[in-house]
């Protein structure tokens, strides 16, 4: 199958939406593409069926209006030329040829390794919080919250509004650092009114800086957890874990593409324009900055990509968020002592069962996939490849086609298009 557009957009999430509608509300033929069966991302994740959150129900409504065409279940899985990509969805695949590409592919999960981490009950904050908004029993659960950034109280509110009883909230950041962010928040007041309400709604809930997992525990499942508070051990005797270390850009497809990406984020001019000629990229791919963020970038490249002019309020918006980012960066680098959790005998790559104590020897990434088939699983390295980088310091490597697991048939350009007139009968 083929494909043809003005501009395709990867990623349905806040900016793909915003840069969807602005693109196509311009005429333009616009599709866009998204690995999940419906449009929101992660974080407007199933507000396409309830509708409860206002600012999704606004662009969600609008992108429906908009004359952009959705196609859910699509995964670029390669490049083979400039101006295509191949989608994979599900057994069946097309080539995709377009003008401009706008690249919205979100972030992921940090996740470190610890002892235990791989139990049963032991998830992300965000994964977690996922489960509970796709229907999880939560309620009467006992739940400890770990790990860094806007993530956990946003975690934490979700699993006390369905009835979970939050336990605690461990941020590692150092009490010093964590207050000279929140004191940074008066520059985006947006910022400071969303941390302020869910604040509010987690009053009775204790929430510790200078705190992280040292340990979970149990047989068969998660039974309890070890934490390590402002230098005392505290055990807690918990159903659930929410366990990750803020956000990383998914930088596959940037990387596929040949952008160039520097201190973990896609780099690009004033029109969102990355080093690659009619390739945009918005959002998290930018650095972490959240729904404002990716609302904002999805919209100026919308416009570029519509020839538009681009108002000074929003471009004001843009250096706003982008001032955020940088400081959520700051707030969320994990500390030192996280490198130092994991025993030899602890898994850093799941997917393959790789120790700690297998990468003894290896230098960089590349000698672990060769030596010890770290990241040769079905996650491709997504989930101990940041791992991996935040340990021992590694870089990320270029990424090869295909950049998921994908069939052979969806890895072939389909044939040029023949005229009736010259096809055979059988």
């Amino acid at each position: 199958m083929r494909e043809t557009c003005d501009v395709v957009i990867v990623g349905a999430g806040p900016g793909g939406l915003a840069a969807a509608c602005h693109a196509a509300e311009a005429g333009l033929k616009v599709l866009v593409l998204d690995a999940q069966p419906e449009p929101g991302g992660q974080i407007w994740r199933g507000e396409a069926r309830t509708g409860k959150n206002p600012l999704a129900r606004k662009w969600l409504t609008r992108f429906a209006a908009s004359g952009a065409r959705f196609r859910p279940g699509a995964r670029v899985i390669a490049s083979p030329e400039p101006g295509v990509l191949l989608v994979e969805e599900g057994a069946s695949s097309l080539a995709v040829h377009h003008g401009r590409a706008i690249l919205a592919t979100g972030a992921r999960e940090r996740f470190l390794p610890f002892p235990g981490w791989t139990l049963p009950g032991v998830l992300g904050v965000s994964g977690l919080q996922v489960l509970v908004k796709d229907g999880l029993p939560i309620r009467g659960k006992r739940v400890v919250l770990a790990g860094t950034g806007p993530l956990l109280l946003a975690a934490a509110a979700t699993i006390q509004s369905h009835g979970g009883e939050v336990l605690s909230i461990a941020e590692q950041a150092p009490a010093a650092d964590h207050w000279r962010f929140a004191l940074q928040l008066w520059r985006h007041p947006s910022k400071l009114l969303q941390g302020a309400v869910m604040t509010a709604k987690l009053i009775s809930v204790p929430s510790s800086t200078d705190a992280w997992v040292l340990a979970a525990e149990g047989t068969d499942r998660l039974e309890s957890v070890r934490l390590s508070v402002r230098g005392h051990e505290e055990h807690l005797r918990c159903d659930y874990l929410g366990a990750s270390y803020g956000l990383v850009p998914n930088l596959e497809l940037p990387r596929l593409l040949g952008c160039e990406v520097s201190h973990g984020a896609v780099l690009v001019d004033d029109r969102l324009e990355t080093r690659v000629p009619r390739v945009h990229a918005v959002g998290e791919l930018l650095g972490i900055g959240g729904v404002d963020q990716a609302l904002v970038t999805g919209e100026l490249a919308g416009l570029v990509a519509a020839g538009r002019p681009v108002p000074e309020s929003l471009a004001r918006a843009w250096r706003g968020v982008r001032d955020f980012s940088v400081h959520l960066a700051r707030h969320d680098a994990p500390r030192e002592e996280l490198r130092r959790l994991a025993r030899p005998d602890t898994l850093l790559c799941r997917c393959e069962d790789v120790p700690l104590s297998a990468l003894e020897g290896c230098t960089n990434l590349r000698e672990a996939r060769l030596y010890a088939r770290l990241g040769m699983g079905a996650c491709q390295g997504r989930t101990c490849g940041p791992a991996a980088q935040t340990l021992f310091g590694w870089s990320g490597e270029d990424v090869r086609p295909p950049c998921l697991p994908a069939r052979i048939g969806s890895l072939r350009l389909p044939p040029p298009d023949v005229s009736p007139s010259h096809t055979s009968k059988s």
